[in-house]
């Protein structure tokens, strides 16, 4: 028996290595893949932390937007309902607002926060809410104008009755379908009939400028047309003979005429009406500066029944 010294090739000691240091970078490689697949790094706990935080704010966020546009429509609702309803001006169309909208440059967010489409969902509910807020402050300046020149408007609208008629026994025709005296059929009368003697005082009800004063071949006869400004305008009718002149400023309660026959009328009476924006209105419901409640409903129901008009 006898032993012999085994020498390994370098080669051979170099493969061996090298398949040794490949087989740990594979074990290495599928531990860490499978360590990262299962388990989270500091820094990804920290990410999806933050992700979650981001969730929730944004949830948040959404909320309040949503809370924000309810009472936007709230504000919206008030000014057209309330706020412009006092003053008898002309509600803003939704159309409007779009269209205001539409012209309005978007606000852009911090470049930082990137386009993500959380971002860019909250972007556009942000310029939206920013754009319908500058739009109805510039609503509420013009009701600020309003209000300074409520004054102004509540001289501008009929008030009182435009003959004197403390008893409430002048009243011989009301305003809507009444029969006509002169071609028995019926017909729309556009005001009220006031019967007194030739020559009674005829009454501005609110403040304005004469627009019409004289004769009128339309069935009126001599009468005055008076533009008050806000869309009111009020005529009075068959006069004996007119005080007021065209293009003269006049105050509620001043002197415009005089009762008279004049025109297509069957007696003495003042006819008189009020347009709102051209359209005519019963002016039983703008005696209120000159009668008590129980007057008010009184005269309702004198103007309310039905009998022949007198012109």
């Amino acid at each position: 028996m006898r032993f012999e010294k085994l020498e390994t090739p370098l080669r051979v000691r170099l493969l061996q290595l090298f398949g040794f240091i490949a087989a740990s970078i594979v074990t290495g490689i599928i531990i860490v893949l499978i360590a990262f697949r299962y388990i989270d790094s500091p820094k990804e706990k920290l990410l999806r932390q933050e992700n979650e935080d981001l969730k929730e704010n944004y949830a948040v966020l959404v909320e309040r937007a949503k809370q924000l546009e309810l009472q936007m429509d709230e504000l919206e609702n008030r000014d057209n309902s309330v706020y412009r309803s006092i003053f008898e001006a002309d509600p803003i169309p939704d159309s409007a607002r779009v269209k205001e909208i539409e012209k309005k440059k978007e606000v852009k967010l911090v470049q930082s926060m990137g386009e993500t489409e959380l971002v860019k969902s909250m972007t556009t509910q942000l310029n939206e809410l920013s754009m319908r807020v500058a739009y109805q402050t510039k609503s509420y300046v013009e009701i600020e104008d309003m209000v300074r020149n409520k004054e102004k408007l509540l001289a501008a609208i009929p008030a009182i009755q435009p003959v004197s008629n403390r008893d409430l026994n002048r009243i011989a025709s009301g305003f809507g379908y009444r029969v006509d005296p002169v071609y028995k059929d019926t017909r729309m009368h556009k005001g009220l009939d006031f019967t007194a003697p030739i020559g009674t005082p005829i009454y501005a009800t609110a403040d304005g400028v004469v627009r019409e004063s004289g004769f009128n071949t339309g069935g009126y006869g001599i009468n005055v047309v008076i533009y008050h400004g806000y869309g009111y305008e009020t005529l009075y009718a068959h006069m004996v003979r007119t005080k007021a002149k065209v293009g003269q400023r006049v105050k509620r309660g001043e002197v415009i005429g005089y009762v008279g026959n004049s025109g297509k009328s069957t007696g003495p009476h003042c006819h008189y009406e009020v347009h709102r924006n051209g359209i005519p209105v019963d002016p039983v419901y703008y005696f209120y500066n000159d009668l008590t409640p129980a007057q008010f409903d009184r005269l309702v129901k004198l103007a309310k029944s039905s009998n022949q008009s007198m012109d």
